[in-house]
């Protein structure tokens, strides 16, 4: 029997969880985003005059994009 190896776009990455940290640097927010069932973190700059909201939807993209990218996904 061969492995099965499962390959996922961005958009069909599903989250049951993220853990967030922010961090404010002067005129730039830095959030840290944690998917605890995958175990994979990212980090990412937004400004400061961006509500959590916004940041927490830009880190959540970003982690969804490199969820698939470890998956296999290209996007080329």
């Amino acid at each position: 029997m061969g492995t099965v190896i499962m390959v996922i776009a961005p958009e069909d990455v599903q989250l049951r969880e993220v853990l967030f940290e922010f961090y404010r640097e002067g005129n730039s927010v830095r959030v840290c985003a944690l998917d605890p069932d995958s175990n994979v973190e990212i980090t990412m700059v937004g400004a400061a005059r961006y509500s959590e909201s916004v940041l927490k939807n830009m880190a959540i993209r970003k982690l969804k994009y490199v969820i698939a990218k470890k998956s296999g996904w290209s996007s080329a």
